[in-house]
């Protein structure tokens, strides 16, 4: 995934409401949402090169999920808003507002 179609990133989960993006070698263009899963060797890629990408390639909006820092990130591109909560907190989707992740019961 990248405006230039040439260098993709692979999201660890990605939503796509736009079923005309889908073919058989996947998603060709932007999810709406993307979620990555932090493990000790991706913290640069997911911190830096793929919020970048996402953000620069159209994805409205993108999560971190970090165990090792008991941490959600959420970022709204849409609204060009970030949140940071705690795996002991609910964290709220800005694009699906009746959706909500509970951290503790996960």
């Amino acid at each position: 995934m990248n405006e230039d179609n040439k260098n993709y990133v692979e999201p660890d989960i990605s939503v796509i409401c736009d079923q005309s993006k889908l073919s058989d070698r996947g998603c060709e263009g932007a999810p709406d949402w993307v979620i990555e899963v932090v493990s000790p060797g991706s913290q640069r890629m997911d911190y830096m090169i793929k919020l970048f990408k996402y953000r620069t390639a159209g994805v409205r909006e993108y999560w971190i999920v970090d165990p090792g820092k008991d941490r959600v990130m959420v970022y709204n591109f849409a609204e060009d808003e970030m949140t940071e909560y705690s795996f002991h907190d609910v964290v709220k989707s800005g694009l699906y507002h009746d959706l909500e992740i509970d951290f503790s019961q996960v």
